[in-house]
């Protein structure tokens, strides 16, 4: 394949291009209620030509690997029919690197039958709860893909700049419920991912006996009292919210095109507590976001976004960080061959503080536990979240559980409201993944110690 992807790079008459193939092998199960949903399993092989010239893109992608030097010139007549600048792209290091999957046990040696077992058992947990459970949703699915990469700079007489192969398996198991009393409907979930071993979604009869309970048990739950709280956030609901309202904000294609958002994340900027540090690593091993290499062949590594409550950093691509002059970090990812890769995520966390979990609790007379995310929106700054459930804090102690948490804001200002970050972390591996520009989803991980917040506006009775 290197030398297949070589040889065809040499029909290059722009200024850069780049071939990526890919093959991907897929199951998915799934219950719905009593009944077996869906049973699915695919395979395909295929990819995608890039080529700039004069800062114009051309794309081009193909299901054969036949013809790719045809595919590289059409790439590049494609570009020089829109580029009308400079082609700019930051200078890295070329790799020449193959990174086989680390699998402890390979999902693809586990029959459908058994896949099918496990969740069957979960399923038949979650249905004997409650009899307020009125339906469940349990998948598992996994997916084996492997990336083959080279790319090229200058034109025909241009050497080969980089090469890599990448295994990137992950398998997930979702296991979710619905129950009903009346007219009112209450949902509650968990979700496991991996991508070293089928075993991590086995054991979890406990998680389904959890999310069963939980469900029949917020329909008697009591709503939050509209209005500022002081809250503190689970790991999970921390992590969701540094990426969700805060992490696509530092991601640099949006910086560039968006001029309102120049000065907003310029560096150098306040924009928390002193205590608050954020990073995105790609590099962490075993996370959802974990790769060796992104996918225009930049190592990943650690970027520092926020560092003593001061704006550090973005998140670049490679044509990104040579116009905003930095260096990027391996943050260019495609979610398939179909697409070209565009600036996102990895691993996006809060790091740990100084503040023991129980003192953190201690400090709250009164407020609100927030828990896990059902869903959300955000714009520019501003942000709306919704905990999947929480717990009141009274003197310190958790008490009882409650449900319809809304929680609205700035992002700045919520940041600078922190006064208290635990000594705890946690970075989850769930199912799911992150959504942008059509691309959906795009396996990340995120992460946070528990945090609390004073006067966080929540939506309520």
């Amino acid at each position: 394949m290197k030398d297949q992807l070589f040889d065809a790079l040499k029909s290059n008459t722009a200024d850069y291009a780049e071939i990526r193939v890919e093959s991907e092998e897929r199951t998915s199960l799934a219950y719905r209620g009593k009944e077996v949903e869906s049973s699915t399993r695919s395979s395909f092989v295929g990819g995608l030509v890039r080529a700039c010239t004069r800062g114009g893109w051309g794309v081009v992608t193909f299901d054969s690997l036949d013809n790719l030097k045809e595919r590289v010139v059409e790439a590049g007549r494609c570009a020089a029919l829109v580029g009308r600048e400079e082609t700019q792209l930051a200078e890295v290091e070329p790799v020449d690197r193959e990174c086989p999957a680390e699998l402890e046990r390979d999902f693809r040696g586990v029959s459908l039958d058994e896949k099918l077992k496990v969740i069957g058992a979960y399923n038949q947990i979650l249905l004997g709860v409650s009899p307020k459970i009125e339906s469940t949703n349990v998948t598992y699915a996994d997916t084996f893909r492997t990336v083959h990469f080279a790319s090229s700079r200058g034109g025909r007489t241009a050497s080969v700049r980089s090469y890599f192969m990448e295994e990137r398996p992950r398998a997930i198991c979702v296991l979710g419920a619905t129950a009903r009393e009346g007219s009112l409907v209450q949902q509650s979930h968990d979700s496991v991912s991996t991508n070293r071993s089928f075993d991590a979604v086995l054991g979890l009869e406990a998680m389904a006996e959890q999310v069963g309970q939980r469900a029949a048990a917020l329909l008697t739950a009591p709503k939050v009292a509209g209005g500022p709280h002081t809250v503190i956030l689970d790991p999970k609901l921390a992590g969701v919210f540094i990426h969700e309202a805060f992490g696509h904000l530092s991601e640099a294609d949006f910086i560039y095109e968006t001029p309102q958002m120049r000065s907003l994340m310029e560096v150098g900027r306040e924009v928390g507590v002193k205590e608050l540090n954020v990073y995105d690593d790609g590099s962490l091993g075993g996370y959802g976001g974990s790769l060796h290499v992104d996918d225009e062949g930049t190592p990943t590594s650690r970027t520092c976004l926020i560092r003593d409550g001061v704006l550090a950093g973005h998140l670049h691509s490679l044509e990104t960080a040579a116009k905003m002059g930095a260096a990027p970090a391996g943050n260019a990812r495609a979610i398939s061959r179909h697409y070209a890769p565009i600036v996102r995520m990895t691993n996006t966390f809060i790091d740990k503080g100084n503040l023991p979990v129980a003192e953190l609790f201690a400090g709250v007379d009164d407020g609100i536990l927030c828990c896990d995310m059902f869903g959300g929106q955000t714009m520019l700054e501003m942000f709306t979240f919704s905990a999947a459930y929480g717990y009141r804090i009274h003197n310190g102690e958790v008490g009882e559980l409650l449900r319809d948490i809304t929680l609205s804001g700035n992002v700045f200002e919520t940041l600078r409201a922190i006064d208290g970050i635990a000594d705890d972390q946690y970075i989850a591996q769930n199912a799911g993944g992150c959504g942008k520009n059509g691309q959906s989803p795009l396996p990340v991980s995120f992460g946070s110690p528990h945090i609390r917040i004073r006067d966080v506006v929540i939506g309520g009775s």
